[in-house]
C-alpha cells in the first residue's frame, strides 16, 4: 500500500491552534518542561510570526505532521536556528512523514540565512541529515538536557565555531 502524499507548507498562522493540538496529543503536559520548550517562551510573537522556516504537512485537510524552527543566538551570536519538534500524528507515524519535513525545514533554514541549526535529539535519526554531537561544553542550553544529543548540522564547514556559548531564543526582526 501507498502512503498518502504529504504537502509540505510553511507555517501559517491559522495552523498554530492545531499545532499545538499535535503536540498535546503526541507530546502530552511535560512538553513545557523540555528545555525547547524553554528557549521558544523568550520568542517575541513578531519574531515567531516572522520565521518562515517552520514547517506543516498536510494530507487532505488533516494535519499529519509539523517541524518547528526557532531563530537562535548562541552565545550572543546570531545566525542558527534551533529546529524542533519533529512530531507526526500517531495515524501516520512509521509512513516515513518524517524525513521529508526535516529536509524541507533544513533547506528553509539555509535559504533563510542560518549557518547552523543545532537540536535536541537522537542522533541514529539525525545523522542521515547531516547532524554531528556538539563536544560537550561548546554550546549550552537554559535547562537540563542529555548532553549525547545536542546535535548541529553547518551549512558552511567550521561555520560552528563561531558560535559557543548559551542558545537564547533570537528576537531580531527577520527580514526575507
Amino acid at each position: 500500500m501507498t502512503a498518502p502524499a504529504l504537502n509540505i507548507c510553511p507555517l501559517q498562522t491559522r495552523d498554530i491552534t492545531p499545532i499545538m493540538a499535535l503536540h498535546g496529543k503526541v507530546f502530552g503536559p511535560g512538553r513545557f518542561a523540555r528545555t525547547a520548550y524553554r528557549i521558544r517562551e523568550g520568542l517575541l510573537s513578531e519574531a515567531t510570526q516572522a520565521n518562515a522556516c517552520s514547517r506543516v504537512g498536510w494530507i487532505d485537510d488533516t494535519m499529519a505532521a509539523s517541524v518547528t524552527v526557532t531563530p537562535i543566538t548562541i552565545g550572543g551570536v546570531p545566525g542558527a536556528m534551533l529546529l524542533g519538534p519533529l512530531v507526526v500524528a500517531p495515524e501516520f507515524a512509521g509512513q516515513g512523514f518524517g524525513e521529508p519535513m526535516v529536509v524541507a525545514a533544513l533547506e528553509a533554514a539555509k535559504q533563510n540565512g542560518a549557518s547552523v541549526v543545532v537540536l535536541v535529539g537522537d542522533y541514529a535519526y539525525y545523522k542521515r541529515f547531516g547532524f554531528e554531537i556538539v563536544r560537550e561544553g561548546h554550546i549550552t542550553l537554559p535547562g537540563p538536557v542529555n548532553l549525547t544529543r545536542v546535535l548541529a548540522v553547518e551549512f558552511t564547514t567550521g561555520a560552528l565555531a563561531k558560535f559557543q556559548g548559551l542558545i537564547s531564543a533570537d528576537n531580531t526582526p527577520i527580514t526575507y
